[in-house]
């Protein structure tokens, strides 16, 4: 996927956020670190692009996960992101968690922990970038931009200008499926 790619499944995704929930009242975007908090923010500027009443500042943030993942001790140490939530908190909201790649449901596991030690949403949804299989967990994404399947033994790496920049090989956003030798 290049950047215009991304671009336009962000567009189509915020059209369909606004469909499904029948325009902006009570909408939350809630981007989960690292790569989901850029495209969170790219999927909330469209949402106010196409309707004005969603403002950025009120109805989008992060949310951190760290200290709900269950593979800290196998990953090692993380630094914790800050949670930011919108003032008016997530109780009762429409709460769209963003990621960029959907594979095993782990992270969205650790994800809706941390939401709900923060309040009780009306209902959770998810977007993400790329689904790309192999599920552990009985979860899936309400919006996706692309179903990519994989190999397991296969990674997919998401590269986006404000996180990695322009400084290695990838010079505009990406999504690229590595091949992994075991």
């Amino acid at each position: 996927m290049s950047e215009s790619d991304i671009n336009r499944v962000l567009t189509r995704i915020a059209h369909e956020i606004l469909e499904g929930n029948r325009g902006v009242e009570n909408l939350l975007i809630l981007g989960i670190p690292r790569r989901g908090v850029p495209l969170a923010n790219r999927l909330a500027a469209k949402l106010a692009e196409i309707d004005p009443a969603f403002i950025i500042e009120e109805r989008s943030g992060q949310l951190d996960i760290t200290l709900y993942r269950d593979d800290l001790a196998r990953a090692g140490s993380r630094v914790p992101a800050s949670t930011i939530i919108p003032p008016a908190g997530v109780d009762d909201a429409v709460v769209v968690l963003v990621d960029d790649v959907l594979y095993s449901g782990r992270t969205i596991r650790a994800a809706l922990d941390a939401l709900s030690a923060i309040g009780r949403p009306h209902t959770v949804r998810l977007a993400v970038l790329v689904d790309r299989g192999h599920r552990q967990l009985p979860l899936r994404a309400d919006y996706v931009g692309k179903n990519l399947p994989t190999a397991s033994s296969e990674h997919v790496r998401v590269h986006l200008a404000e996180i990695d920049g322009d400084e290695d090989y990838y010079t505009t956003d990406q999504v690229q499926i590595v091949d992994v030798m075991d």
